[in-house]
């Protein structure tokens, strides 16, 4: 962020001014290779940095319950809906009070101040270290998923045992002294299984305790989730894109004397969003645990479910507000590219309200989904599917855009994407790719029909169902204390 800041600050490293009265389209300077390059260098820092922290962050935060305490492991409950409300809310300052100045102060002190309390944040974090509940390391997960995939590998022609208990496996006291937790055998994914058969070398790539093999287990059972989601992710990417590309061209003035910035319209997203996770874990939850006797109300799966037929909802509502867009320009003869047509902004306020409510259900169940099926000692690498959703979701995205534009603009078509939104048919794109996440759905209930919960998280659920009603036991035994005591 500090390169950023002086990548737009400093006068030696900015682009080279057009001159008054230029236009842009007319402008024949160009920037140095080396300015470019330290701005995308600034650029590829920060994504690095981003794909360091994002897994590990939220993972270290659900690492400071306790599993063994009954009260934590309720709190833990709600700790993925509250940790991305936390996120959600520096997007919404981030999208109105820092675009706000960045358009109408400048540059300099629009990236100054993220990076101003990223310092901060940096130093309430060290001073913070000695409170955590630290976590010892216990290797790479990678390494413990490899060793298992390439002493399967070897052994493919080894017969897998009838009895599990024929199986390697390590004793409870050893599991005690490396403070790692035993898992029991599963059945699925027999073929993993030959890694933990008893025969050739005992050297950790060819032979590994049945623990290890179902932690591998797990992480390779949520790669179909994981692969179901990337349309998803393509569906939100047209947020920052397409959505607001289409609001340039809209009426965005409020009064006589006010626009509502372009890229100011993710606002909507982050309002709805963190309205909806309120709602949904202060009152949703509640009530249908009732019913359900699930403590999180619905599964995780059934959440993310719901946020997925939102987002369908949300394609096809863009579809019919860009197909009234463009019989408003066909209407008023508005065909240039930097026309403004009369049409206000908010009718494009339906879809990105729906995608903010979209986010509270198919978002944080993606991170606690990953987080919670993941092996205790590989946590972090199952956050990781969560981001790594999301980036590949922005570059499968970026792909079929080229694509659609490319295969629509062959023979002398005018093609559906084009520059100039006013001549394009972002009207057929959105009802692509509404079908292409109906097709997407179908698959992720085939998936998720087939996907099988680890067995503690089973087990968890019902220790916490009865430590909540514990709990309302205690709280209703003091309040008929509190009504039969003195006044």
């Amino acid at each position: 962020m500090s390169l950023l800041t002086l990548a737009v600050s400093l006068p030696a490293l900015r682009p080279p001014s057009c001159g008054h009265g230029i236009k842009e389209e007319n402008c024949n300077k160009r920037v140095s290779d080396l300015k470019v390059g330290i701005f995308y260098c600034a650029l590829y820092i920060i994504a690095i940095g981003t794909g360091g922290t994002k897994p590990n962050i939220s993972t270290m935060g659900a690492d400071q319950f306790d599993d063994f305490e009954p009260k934590e492991r309720v709190q833990k409950l709600s700790f993925f809906n509250w940790w991305m409300f936390s996120i959600f809310f520096g997007t919404l300052f981030s999208n109105t009070f820092l675009i706000y100045t960045q358009d109408n102060v400048g540059w300099s002190l629009g990236y100054g101040l993220p990076t101003v309390g990223l310092l901060v944040s940096i130093l309430v974090f060290l001073m913070g270290t000695p409170f955590y509940r630290h976590k010892l390391p216990l290797g790479s997960p990678l390494t413990t998923i490899f060793q298992v995939l390439v002493a399967a590998v070897k052994k493919w022609n080894v017969p897998v045992p009838s009895d599990p208990k024929e199986l390697h496996e390590l004793s409870l006291e050893e599991y005690s002294k490396s403070k790692k937790f035993r898992i029991d055998y599963t059945p699925s994914l027999r073929f993993l299984d030959k890694a933990a058969v008893k025969s050739g070398p005992n050297s950790p790539w060819m032979l590994c305790p049945v623990t290890q093999v179902e932690e591998t287990k797990q992480m390779v059972k949520m790669i179909p989730i994981l692969m179901a989601i990337f349309i998803p992710s393509t569906l939100l990417a047209q947020v920052g894109t397409l959505f607001i590309k289409q609001g340039t061209t809209l009426d965005r003035r409020m009064g006589p004397h006010f626009e509502i910035p372009p890229a100011c319209l993710t606002v909507f997203v982050t309002i709805f969003m963190l309205i909806s996770i309120a709602i949904y874990d202060s009152y949703f939850v509640p009530t249908v645990r009732r019913y359900t006797k699930n403590p999180r109300g619905i599964t995780l799966l059934q959440r993310m479910g719901i946020g997925l037929m939102l987002q369908l909802i949300i394609m096809i509502i863009a579809c019919f507000a860009e197909k009234k867009r463009l019989s408003v320009a066909r209407e008023h003869q508005k065909f240039g590219k930097n026309d403004i047509l009369p049409l206000s902004i908010f009718v494009l306020l339906p879809q990105f309200a729906l995608m903010g409510v979209a986010d509270a259900f198919v978002e944080v169940a993606k991170l606690e989904f990953f987080y919670d099926q993941a092996p205790h000692g590989m946590k972090s690498l199952g956050t990781s599917y969560f981001t790594s959703s999301i980036g590949i979701g922005h570059f499968l995205g970026s792909f079929i855009l080229t694509t659609v534009s490319d295969m629509t603009s062959r023979h002398g078509d005018r093609g559906w994407i084009l520059n100039n939104l006013n001549i394009s048919h972002l009207d057929y794109y959105y009802a692509f790719l509404a079908a292409l996440g109906f097709l997407n759905f179908l698959f992720f209930l085939v998936v998720a029909q087939f996907f099988v919960y680890n067995a503690d998280m089973t087990e968890s659920g019902r220790d916490l169902q009865e430590a909540m009603e514990t709990s309302l036991n205690k709280i209703s035994s003091k309040g008929e204390a509190l009504k039969t005591g003195p006044i």
